[in-house]
C-alpha cells in the first residue's frame, strides 16, 4: 500500500544546511536557517534558562501529566507578557489559553479551533509570509488567500495596498498578522498601521490572528507588542500564537502558547474547553519542560532581569549587524539601495536581489541564503560583514 506515497522534494531552506555543511570554503557564511547565533556562530543556552533548569531539576519529583492546559503559570505569564499586566481582557477573565508544542502547535490548534466555526471562512496571509504558515493552515482545513504586504521597491510595508484588501473583508475572514519582526522580510507594521487594522477589524468584523515569535528581538519587549495590545483593547475577538523558541532560546523544547480572546468570561470558558479538545485530538498533553522553565524565569525577579538583559543584548547585536552591513555596502558604492536594511526589524531581512544573484553569491562566495534573498541577520558576525558586502557588490554591481 505504501507504494502509493511518493517521495516529496526536500525543504529548500533545510537543504541549505547540507550544502553549507559540505562546503569546504573556510570563509563560508550561513544566513539560511532562522536561529539566533552569537558572534562565534553558537546558539547558546540563555543564562536565566540555565539557572531555571538547575532549579527545576532539583525540585521536580514527578513526571506525571500536567493537565490539558499545560503549566498554568507559564500560560498566565505569556498572556501578561503579550497583552500586558493591565489588559482589560485579562482582568475580565475573557482570555483562554493553552501551552502547545511550539508556536507551530499554537498555530495548528488555533486554526483547527477556528475551523469549528464553519466551512465558509477564509484565512488571509501576508505576501510573503513564513514558509510554514500556509501548509499549517491548509492542514487545518482552510483555504488561504494573500493580501499585499511587502513593497519590493522600498523594502518596507506597502500598507496602502494591504489596507485596500482588508477593506474588502468581513465576518467570514481571518487575517493572519505578524506581531513583530516579520518573517521573512523584516518589514514591520507601524503603530499607526496597527491602529488602522484595529479600526478595520471592529468595523468589518474579521478575526485577527496574530503570530508572535520574536517579541523582544525588535525594539524591545514592550514596544514589540504595542500594536498587538492596542488591537486587543479594541476588538472583542482575536487569536494569538506565541513561540518561546527565539526569545527564550528554547528551540528544541518546543514551547509555545495559544491565546484566544473573546467577549466575556462565559465565552472564554467555552473557548478553553474547545482548544483543549482540539489539543487532545492532536497530541493529548503538551510537553511540560519548557513551560516550567519559562514560568520560573517570568516569576523570579532575578531570573527575569537576567533574561531581559540578555534578550536586550541579543536585539542590540542584531541592530548593530544591520548597521554594520549597510555601512560596508555603502563603502563599496553598491549600485542597489539597501537603506531598508536598518529600517527593518528583527532577525530577518529581504535583500531584494534576484534568485540568480543569490545563486551567484552562493557559488562564488559560499554565502548561503534562501532563494527569495531572505537572510538571517543573526547569522552574520563582525568579521564577515565586509566579505558579504563584497559579494553583494559583485552580484549587484
Amino acid at each position: 500500500m505504501f507504494e502509493r506515497l511518493k517521495a516529496l522534494p526536500a525543504d529548500p531552506l533545510l537543504g541549505l544546511i547540507t550544502l553549507y555543511r559540505d562546503d569546504p570554503n573556510p570563509n563560508k557564511v550561513d544566513l539560511g536557517v532562522g536561529v539566533y547565533r552569537d558572534e562565534q556562530g553558537h546558539t547558546a543556552i540563555m543564562k536565566a534558562i540555565q539557572q531555571a533548569q538547575k532549579t527545576h531539576l532539583s525540585t521536580e519529583d514527578s513526571k506525571t501529566y500536567i493537565g490539558p492546559m499545560g503549566v498554568p503559570g507559564f500560560v498566565d505569564g505569556i498572556k501578561k507578557l503579550i497583552l500586558g499586566e493591565s489588559s482589560k481582557a485579562l482582568s475580565a477573565g475573557a482570555v483562554a489559553g493553552i501551552q502547545t508544542p511550539g508556536g507551530c502547535g499554537a498555530l495548528r490548534v488555533g486554526f483547527e479551533t477556528l475551523r469549528r466555526l464553519g466551512d465558509d471562512l477564509t484565512v488571509w496571509v501576508s505576501d510573503p509570509t513564513w514558509a510554514n504558515h500556509i501548509p499549517t493552515i491548509r492542514a487545518s482545513g482552510f483555504e488561504t488567500q494573500a493580501y499585499p504586504y511587502f513593497d519590493a521597491n522600498t523594502g518596507l510595508v506597502n500598507y496602502e495596498a494591504m489596507d485596500e484588501q482588508l477593506a474588502k473583508l468581513g465576518k467570514d475572514d481571518i487575517v493572519l498578522l505578524h506581531g513583530c519582526c516579520h518573517n521573512p522580510t523584516g518589514a514591520d507594521l507601524s503603530f499607526e498601521h496597527w491602529q488602522r487594522i484595529a479600526e478595520r477589524a471592529v468595523k468589518q468584523g474579521f478575526i485577527p490572528f496574530v503570530d508572535i515569535a520574536y517579541q523582544g528581538l525588535g525594539d524591545g519587549l514592550e514596544s514589540d507588542v504595542k500594536g498587538v495590545r492596542h488591537l486587543s483593547e479594541q476588538v472583542d475577538e482575536m487569536v494569538i500564537a506565541s513561540s518561546c523558541s527565539k526569545n527564550f532560546g528554547l528551540y528544541r523544547e518546543r514551547t509555545g502558547c495559544l491565546i484566544v480572546q473573546t467577549e466575556n468570561q462565559e465565552r472564554s470558558a467555552a473557548l478553553q474547553s474547545q482548544i483543549q479538545d482540539v489539543a487532545r485530538a492532536n497530541y493529548s498533553m503538551s510537553p511540560a519542560y519548557g513551560g516550567f522553565l519559562v514560568d520560573l524565569v517570568l516569576s523570579s525577579p532575578d531570573l527575569r532581569t537576567s533574561w531581559e538583559d540578555e534578550l536586550n543584548a541579543m536585539a542590540t547585536r542584531v541592530k548593530s549587524l544591520r548597521e554594520g552591513l549597510l555601512a560596508e555596502i555603502k563603502q563599496r558604492n553598491v549600485s542597489q539601495d539597501f537603506d531598508f536594511i536598518t529600517q527593518q526589524k528583527g532577525m530577518f531581512s529581504y535583500l531584494n536581489i534576484t534568485k540568480e544573484q543569490v545563486r551567484q553569491m552562493r557559488d562564488e562566495f559560499s554565502i548561503y541564503m534562501a532563494d527569495s534573498s531572505r537572510i538571517n541577520v543573526a547569522g552574520l558576525n563582525l568579521s564577515c560583514l565586509g566579505y558579504v558586502a563584497d559579494a553583494l557588490k559583485k552580484a549587484c554591481g
